[in-house]
């Protein structure tokens, strides 16, 4: 067997036993098959080194324990995006796309069309066996018209749609340069198949663009057919349907020749028309009274409270401070009355996680999330929360410093309530020093600079937060 196929699956049950000799796929499944002739195509043609599959998620999910090659698991869907980095990131390396029907025709459907069209060389090879193999043997994109499946057991109707002719969909655009659908179900098929894999992967080795070959694969086990019935099946029930043979083969010259890629700040400043000058940062001194290097926040609210503009813009104010931060909206499915949250990271140096699911400070602008988030805040934790809106607020955790601040109060006394969420970024810098006041209403003139008329009235929310709050150190 080639050496790009391991020999003992270490990471397989441990390598142990006769699972570390085998794949996990049933008996009769193509997959193993396509796996063979891969890995042996890789190795003629002296790619190992630069070889990196992205694996899908599907049936081939664990492609990883079997190929000794650079490997990327990809979310369902997705690994044409993740092929697009991989290859833009390192122009040398030769990158391939495994995918099932699930995952290339359905869930990453526009991802797939997007990328072929986009024409960089990269190899798909997608695995067709017209059902969901992992999850249970569901209807698929590739189901044949009156095939039975867990989610049609009468058989697939035109209700269902068509089946997904993905070969010929891919080479009517024009970005693809080889296209080809392929069967394993004879020897015969099998040498063309893999002829086809090792063409797809030269053209993209010469930079000349982009190859998909579909595969049209057995799959008995929910076919509930021997493997010997199931390939009889994909001659006579699949092949008329999908047609084998080439669908697009353009001769085009070697055109994908980019320098590999320069991370200096300044050649990606100037790329952007931006003056590097620009870059310089105020400060990356951390506050010395603080202890941990990485603090983590999360400021939540219903809809229209403002969360997250205000973790916006206190990310944004830090990152112009010289930290890394780092800023994750989640919006939960109330417009009014629920909760949506931002998880906010702010870091001397670099930020780890940007997650926050146990916030060193928790802002909550209403009942619901302040009841959602508390019990979350770590031990020495800080809790702002509006107490306009949350005058009884139960029973906070213990250990946690809790401060409640009129936001709603503060902001109506202005004249405009919508500003409740700058009142908190100043009740927080004020109890945190987190960072400077200065840094903060800096960032908050410069989001303003298109509605100068605005400018007066936040800064005047944000003091009033400030002066609600006692300092710390006071």
């Amino acid at each position: 067997m080639s050496g790009v196929f391991y020999q003992n699956f270490k990471r397989h049950a441990h390598g142990e036993g006769l699972k570390g000799h085998s794949t996990h796929y049933c008996a009769g499944c193509g997959h193993g098959v396509i796996h063979r002739d891969l890995a042996e195509v890789i190795e003629k043609l002296g790619l190992q080194d630069r070889a990196i599959l992205v694996s899908p998620v599907g049936c081939a999910v664990f492609a990883f324990f079997y190929f000794n090659v650079g490997n990327t698991q990809a979310a369902h869907g997705r690994a044409p995006a993740v092929a697009i980095g991989h290859k833009l990131a390192n122009p040398d390396s030769v990158v391939i796309c495994y995918q099932g029907d699930g995952d290339l025709a359905s869930i990453g459907l526009a991802e797939t069309i997007s990328t072929a069209q986009m024409g960089l060389p990269l190899t798909v090879i997608f695995v067709n066996n017209a059902i969901y193999g992992m999850t249970g043997g569901q209807l698929a994109p590739t189901t044949l018209m009156g095939q039975k499946t867990s989610t049609s057991p009468d058989g697939r109707t035109p209700a269902m749609g068509q089946p997904l002719k993905m070969a010929e969909l891919i080479a009517s655009l024009d970005g693809p340069v080889y296209v080809e659908r392929v069967a394993l179900y004879d020897a015969k098929n099998r040498v063309k198949a893999r002829k086809a894999i090792t063409k797809a992967i030269k053209l993209q080795e010469e930079g000349r663009g982009y190859a998909f070959i579909e595969i049209l694969s057995e799959c008995p086990t929910h076919l509930k057919l021997s493997p010997v019935e199931a390939e009889q099946w994909v001659k006579e029930k699949m092949e008329p349907i999908y047609p084998l043979g080439v669908k697009k083969d353009l001769v085009r010259e070697p055109w994908f020749k980019p320098a590999p890629p320069r991370f200096e700040p300044e050649e990606i400043l100037g790329y952007c028309g931006a003056d590097p000058a620009e870059s310089k940062r105020a400060s990356t001194s951390w506050p010395p009274h603080l202890a941990k290097r990485d603090l983590s926040l999360k400021l939540a609210g219903a809809g229209g409270d403002g969360a997250q503009t205000a973790a916006l813009l206190l990310a944004r104010a830090a990152i112009a401070q010289g930290f890394d931060a780092t800023h994750i909206p989640s919006y939960g499915p109330e417009s009014r009355g629920g909760t949506s949250y931002a998880d906010v990271h702010i870091a001397s140096h670099e930020v780890l996680n940007p997650a926050a699911p146990a916030p060193d400070i928790l802002v909550a602008f209403n009942a619901p999330s302040l009841a959602k988030f508390a019990p979350t805040v770590v031990e020495g934790g800080l809790i702002i929360y509006d107490s306009t809106l949350i005058p009884a607020p139960g029973p906070m955790p213990a250990g946690r410093q809790v401060l409640p601040v009129p936001l709603s109060l503060l902001a109506a006394n202005l004249g405009r309530p919508v500003v409740k969420n700058v009142v908190a970024l100043g009740a927080l810098q004020a109890a945190t020093e987190l960072l400077p006041a200065a840094a903060l209403l800096a960032t908050l003139r410069h989001v303003l600079k298109d509605k100068a008329a605005l400018l007066p009235l936040n800064e005047a929310a944000f003091l009033a937060g400030q002066q609600a709050v006692t300092p710390v150190g006071a």
